[in-house]
C-alpha cells in the first residue's frame, strides 16, 4: 500500500498549508509541542525515580502516581495534537525521515512498556507502595527513562535532518 498521494494530500491541505506558510503558526505549535512534552518527560520522570529509589522515597507509589498521572496525559494529549498539527506541514519530509521513524518506534516502545507495567507489575503495588521496589518495576522504570531520552534525541534529530532525506 502507497500513502505517498495521502501524505503529499496532507501536507497541500489547507491545515498544512497554513502550518507551513504562516508566520507564528508553526513557531507556536513547536513551542507548545516542546512544553507539552517537557511536562510529560518531568511527570514520568518523578514517578521513574521513585522506582528505581532515587527520589520521593517516603512518599507512596500510588499516591505519587495519581497525582502525576492526570497531568501526564493532558501533556500528552496536547503533545500529540502539536505534533499531528507539525507533521501535517511537511508530511511528505517527515515520513522519509529515519529519526522521525525512530521516535515513532521509542514511542510505541514506551507505550508498550508502560502497558506491561500497567496490567502485569503495577498489580501487586499494594505489596510494595512503600516497601523495597520490585526488579520488574525496577527494569520497566530504566527502560521508560530510555526510551523517552531517545525519542527526545530522535525527535530533536528529525530538525536537524528534515531536509537531508527528501
Amino acid at each position: 500500500m502507497n500513502l505517498s498521494s495521502f501524505w503529499q494530500g496532507l501536507e497541500a491541505s489547507a491545515l498544512g498549508d497554513y502550518v507551513a506558510e504562516s508566520t507564528w503558526a508553526f513557531p507556536t505549535l513547536e513551542s507548545l509541542h516542546v512544553m507539552a512534552f517537557v511536562t510529560v518527560l518531568g511527570s514520568l520522570l518523578v514517578v521513574d525515580l521513585r522506582l528505581l529509589g532515587l527520589g520521593w522515597k517516603d512518599v507512596k507509589l500510588t499516591t505519587l502516581s495519581h497525582e502525576t498521572l492526570r497531568i501526564t496525559w493532558i501533556a500528552f494529549i496536547c503533545a500529540a495534537i502539536t505534533g499531528l498539527l507539525l507533521f501535517c506541514s511537511k508530511a511528505t519530509s517527515y515520513v522519509i525521515n529515519p529519526y522521525f521513524k525512530l521516535k515513532l518506534v521509542m514511542l510505541a516502545f514506551a507505550a508498550l512498556n508502560m502497558l506491561v507495567f500497567q496490567f502485569i507489575t503495577w498489580k501487586t503495588v499494594a505489596d510494595w507502595d512503600l516497601g523495597r521496589v520490585p526488579t520488574a518495576a525496577k527494569v520497566s522504570a530504566s527502560l521508560s527513562l530510555l526510551a523517552w531520552v531517545c525519542v527526545v534525541f530522535f525527535g530533536r534529530a528529525i530538525g536537524f535532518t528534515l531536509s537531508m532525506f527528501y
